[in-house]
């Protein structure tokens, strides 16, 4: 049994990953301005760059796997 995992559905985990850093990028960065920690702010959109790469990694996975679950053999 292999545990190897469809392009649709690494391209969900990608997305859905994304999505926390970009959110958690958000509070990073609105944290950091209102401290007044510039440091903090820069990491904060790094992290939401982060997210929005994987995010996008995660749509063309998807859309090379238009048939979740279907493996090819």
């Amino acid at each position: 049994m292999t545990d190897k995992k469809d392009l649709a559905t690494e391209g969900a985990e990608d997305r859905v990953e994304g999505a926390g850093n970009v959110v958690g990028g958000r509070i990073r960065n609105a944290v950091g301005g209102l401290t007044g920690n510039n440091k903090e702010q820069v990491k904060g959109k790094a992290q939401e760059l982060k997210g929005k790469m994987q995010d996008a990694i995660g749509k063309g996975k998807q859309r090379l796997d238009p048939e979740p679950g279907v493996d090819e053999a």
